[in-house]
């Protein structure tokens, strides 16, 4: 019985001390990106019946969180945000009917939440290149709908970065196209967002 007693402690050391290293890989094989609001570019293009119309979002954020210890790196979490407001055509009175539109004073942001990885492979003679579809919910001006975002992952050391474009209609989500000089100028109900994103 003493015998059991003094070597206790030395088990219970042993015990917490595999346990310390068998927990190691699970910590390190998933990593945390931020976006980097700096670099990159996320851009919205459509039409008039005037001319064609561009906005550039000037705030956005979110995270990405990626296992890259296998064969095909995994997509853990993916949360993209733009605020509204910070969606720019360099046109005063444009910007004011788009933000109209949005409902910004209500919805204040664009989000994008993955939910499942559809299909990842990797590019034609590229190592660190993938192409991806991300099925998630997508939520303009307080309409969520599902969606599937494809976009090429590139995994370069510490720096990951996004990028792709996906078609939409602004009817989907409950938005009336913007129109201007009393309805005389509408704007097209198809709309296509563009994005080159940084993750850090």
């Amino acid at each position: 019985m003493q015998y059991h007693i003094t070597h206790r402690p030395s088990l219970l050391k042993a015990v917490i001390f595999w346990l310390s290293f068998a927990l190691v890989p699970v910590t390190l094989a998933a990593q945390d990106f931020t976006l980097n609001n700096s670099e990159g570019e996320v851009l919205v293009t459509g039409t008039s019946t005037l001319h064609d119309w561009e906005e550039v979002a000037e705030q956005k954020s979110g995270s990405i969180n990626l296992d890259k210890t296998g064969e095909l790196p995994q997509i853990k979490t993916l949360r993209f945000v733009v605020e509204a407001e910070s969606l720019k055509s360099g046109k005063g009175a444009m910007d004011k009917n788009t933000y109209k539109a949005l409902d910004t004073k209500t919805h204040k942001q664009i989000v994008f939440d993955m939910k499942s990885v559809k299909s990842i492979s990797p590019v034609t003679a590229t190592s660190n290149k993938y192409k991806v579809v991300a099925t998630g919910d997508l939520t303009i001006s307080g309409s969520t709908k599902t969606i599937d975002l494809p976009f090429n992952l590139t995994i370069n050391g510490d720096k990951v970065m996004l990028e792709g474009k996906k078609a939409l209609k602004m009817t989907d989500y409950n938005i009336e196209p913007p129109k201007a000089l009393l309805g005389t100028i509408t704007t097209g109900d198809e709309i296509e967002v563009h994005f080159n994103t940084v993750w850090k």
